[in-house]
């Protein structure tokens, strides 16, 4: 990945799921969840899994945006307010969400 260019932000969650690691509803939430790449100002995108022990959570999405005006357009989009209402809220038992620009 790119070092983070001056003014752009990177938007990261890790969380954790109520589903099985491995089970079909979890691959459903993941599908769902790479459908947000497709929001015309999302860049960058990348889902994850915690490869280390060392915390409770289980996986992360990563991406970019090329400003805090294309950040607030993300967290407006229907797409989105949908997939935060229908999937991430009901399916979701624990997240922590960091927001970063460069120094």
């Amino acid at each position: 990945m790119a070092r983070l260019g001056p003014g752009r932000i990177r938007h990261t969650v890790v969380f954790t799921l109520s589903h099985a690691e491995g089970s079909s509803a979890e691959a459903e939430f993941l599908a769902a969840a790479a459908e947000l790449a497709g929001i015309p100002v999302v860049e960058e995108f990348e889902i994850l899994r915690e490869a280390s022990p060392k915390n409770d959570y289980r996986y992360g999405i990563s991406m970019e945006f090329a400003g805090p005006e294309a950040y607030a357009s993300y967290n407006e989009h229907p797409a989105h307010v949908q997939f935060v209402e229908g999937r991430w809220l009901p399916e979701v038992t624990a997240f922590l969400e960091v927001d970063y620009e460069a120094l």
